[in-house]
């Protein structure tokens, strides 16, 4: 009962006494509803919705919203109506309550089922459509559910240890981001310290146990350095507040992680200090600041204003680090005490009850223009893996601060291009983009933008259009949904000829480079297409990527093995490959045709040397006579590492081979050997790389033709003429037999 009646004194210290009253009768309602229910961890069930319900009356939320998070389980758990409660408490109770419902229905702790909901997919992207879509209707289901969340994540322990895993990871990729995103930064830390605990308890107890054995050497230095600074504000003649700000256990973890990048180690970390200062003004703020870097040196590059360019979700505050007391590095944050409001309790602080009601003000409208606008993107997109996409690269991801030749700062998903920065501007922009400077300096538009960056998008005179390679993902020029919208959306609005001509050739490019004879009609019904120029008319208009044929037509070439005799068993070796029906064999790769997996591929007996695996159409497989001697093989699931050689044809240029090596490099492939010719014409670049799969080979031919200056890049094949008459037979099969030059492997 304690609790019950903290949560009543919570409410009268804010609300009305008929507010009290309408209260006190949902939590009535509730706890008949719930009698005789219990929590997995013993408990009665009606400590979970009172808990939510405090943790909003904390934050001054309305009667309504405290209604409904006291019965958010009843039509659930309960067997009540909507239109029960709609009778008992009124149509906005019953509404919000039933969007909470709505919610839980998609959740992971909905389910005992832990390993199918988390593989799917579909299941999480609906569950992110409808949490977007309750919010655009109302946000205060979004508050009960964060509210709901918090509390589960905090008994989560009574659970099975599977099922805590995967709530604590829908809870980090799903409840904190979109916490951070509301400005919600109070609940987000304790989301993100709650899911950490159990994603990585390892870390989580090493970070603790860091923090337990220097906490009274902490409070002590931070103690120090509030009394000072609160000496000097004060002689200043600022009223201002001066707290220690503590770090939390996952935040930590991410700076370690950064450390660890510089090769130090989570001991070496020493700026564990913070400080916030509130004050009563604005122009205290920057008064502030002044007297902090006064009395302290900055630490250069440690400075943001978020005061004069809020981040999206209005969170404002002066950000600095200083070399303080012991030349320590600390932490300070000045703001007032609305922004600091506002900071901790984001679009929440604009739903607290206020005399004379209406609650919402046109901040909160601010607040949520980046909802609409993804609530609008939603719509035109089909895919589970778009939306999903969507989500976390505009929403979910970090942001960067960058500004526009007028000093206007936009906040984009960091990695963001300058692509990207000119359709967040205007979709015009992004059409008409040639080039791009940041901070005054030519840069390419695949350059990756940083916090205070200035860009400038450099335009064409006439409308060209964006460049489909724009939305090839691993060339990197577009990182946000917003502007792969955009491209997608112009591309679509082209005849469908030019789609389909454009389709068409880009498909048999990439046929050509792959070396596949995959027929385009079945490549086609893969992707559930009709005929062969609807296909192309995707490709061409940009719905369907070669990173997504070259992936279809691995998974086809490949996964379908000959029949095995059933007496024998299949050998998986270490090259990859499956030989069907014959154990204890050598098996090894030909050099000449050099197959990869995806490729049809036939395997060659011979005399001395085990089974050479050829590409089913090498010429030099020997001919229909000899077949006898062909055994079928397939690709085995274990990812190894095939040579294939690759020919580079470019203008010469200095730095040419740098770029080359560098785009190998990025898709982590190891170049063996290589031959560069010069000409007139140019240069031609022969080298042999090291891929897994056919699949990744089309992402090394993407990258390697986003080199400037490359004109092709094509797989090459040694092919030995064709030979007629039996005559020439031994000679063909000396060839398959030789094909491979690798030492063998024991299958």
């Amino acid at each position: 009962m304690s609790d019950m009646s903290e949560l009543l004194d919570k409410v009268a210290s804010y609300l009305p006494a008929e507010k009290v009253a309408f209260v006190q009768g949902a939590l009535d309602y509730a706890t008949r509803a719930h009698k005789g229910q219990s929590r997995r961890s013993g408990g009665p069930y009606i400590d979970h919705p009172v808990s939510a319900a405090t943790y909003l009356a904390d934050r001054s939320l309305d009667a309504p919203t405290i209604a409904a998070a006291l019965l958010h389980d009843v039509i659930e758990d309960c067997g009540v109506s909507v239109d029960d409660l709609r009778t008992e408490f009124g149509d906005e109770v019953a509404r919000l309550v039933d969007g909470v419902t709505k919610l839980a229905k998609l959740d992971t702790l909905a389910s005992d089922e832990v390993e199918p909901l988390r593989a799917a997919d579909d299941a999480q992207a609906e569950s992110v459509r409808k949490m977007l879509v309750a919010m655009a209707e109302d946000i205060r289901v979004v508050l009960i559910k964060l509210a709901d969340r918090l509390h589960n994540m905090q008994t989560l322990g009574a659970l099975p240890p599977a099922r805590r895993v995967a709530i604590s990871q829908e809870t980090l990729d799903i409840y904190a981001p979109l916490a951070h995103r509301l400005g919600m930064g109070e609940i987000k830390w304790q989301l993100e310290d709650q899911a950490f605990r159990y994603l990585q308890p390892n870390q989580y107890r090493a970070i603790s146990k860091l923090l337990a054995s220097k906490r009274k050497e902490r409070e002590a230095y931070v103690e120090q350095v509030t009394d000072v600074l609160s000496g000097e504000l004060k002689r200043a003649g600022f009223e201002a507040e001066v707290t220690g700000r503590p770090k939390h256990i996952y935040g930590i973890y991410t700076k370690a992680q950064a450390y660890e990048a510089q090769g130090k180690q989570l001991k070496d970390i020493y700026d564990l200090f913070a400080v916030r200062v509130l004050v009563p003004t604005v122009q205290d703020c920057y008064g502030v600041l002044g007297v902090v870097h006064t009395l302290w040196r900055p630490v250069p590059g440690q400075f943001d204003d978020y005061i004069a360019g809020p981040k999206e979700n209005l969170y404002q505050s002066l950000h600095t680090s200083v070399r303080s007391i012991g030349g320590l590095p600390v932490e300070v944050q000045v703001r007032t005490y609305d922004m600091h409001e506002v900071a901790e309790y984001g679009v929440a602080s604009h739903w607290g009850y206020k005399e004379g009601g209406g609650q919402k003000s046109q901040r909160s409208d601010e607040r949520m223009t980046w909802l609409r606008q993804l609530l609008d993107w939603q719509r035109e997109v089909s895919g589970t893996e778009e939306f999903l996409e969507t989500v976390q690269t505009d929403v979910f991801r970090d942001q960067v601060f960058v500004y526009t030749p007028k000093n206007e700062i936009k906040e984009l998903p960091a990695g963001s291009t300058p692509i990207d920065f000119a359709y967040r501007i205007h979709t015009e922009l992004g059409h008409r983009c040639i080039g791009a400077k940041v901070n005054g300096k030519l840069v390419s538009l695949d350059t990756q933008l940083h916090n205070g960056d200035n860009v400038e998008i450099l335009t064409s005179s006439v409308a060209r259009g964006p460049s489909l390679d724009w939305l090839n993902k691993h060339l990197g020029y577009i990182k946000t949904a917003n502007a792969r919208h955009a491209v997608r959306a112009w591309f679509r609005r082209e005849e469908r000829g030019v789609n389909v001509d454009r389709g068409r050739d880009l498909l048999k490019r990439e046929l050509r480079r792959l070396s596949s004879r995959t027929d385009v009609k079945a490549i086609a019904g893969m992707f559930h297409f009709d005929s062969a120029d609807d296909l192309y008319a995707a490709v061409g208009g940009g719905l369907v990527s070669m990173a997504q044929v070259a992936e279809h037509i691995a998974g086809t070439e490949s996964e379908t093995p000959q029949p095995a005799p059933a007496s024998a068993a299949a050998d998986a070796t270490t090259t990859g490959v499956t030989v069907l029906g014959v154990g204890d064999l050598l098996t090894r790769m030909a050099e000449c045709c050099h197959p990869l997996p995806g490729d049809d591929i036939t395997g060659y007996l011979t005399r001395t040397r085990g089974v050479t695996v050829h590409r089913a159409d090498c010429t030099n497989l020997p001919s229909a006579g000899d077949r006898g001697r062909t055994v079928a093989v397939s690709w085995s699931p274990a990812r190894t590492l095939f040579p294939v050689r690759l020919r580079v044809e470019a203008f010469d240029r200095v730095g040419l081979l740098h770029d080359i090596t560098g785009a190998t490099s990025a898709e982590h492939i190891n170049i063996q050997g290589s031959r560069t010719d010069v000409s007139d014409e140019g240069v031609t670049v022969h080298f042999t790389a090291q891929v897994a799969s056919l699949e990744q080979l089309s992402r090394l031919f993407s990258r390697l033709e986003g080199v400037r200056g490359v004109r092709s890049v094509t797989r090459e094949l040694l092919r030995t003429p064709r030979r007629t008459g039996e005559a020439k037979a031994p000679r063909r099969r000396r060839k398959a037999e030789q094909g491979g030059g690798a030492a063998p492997h024991q299958a």
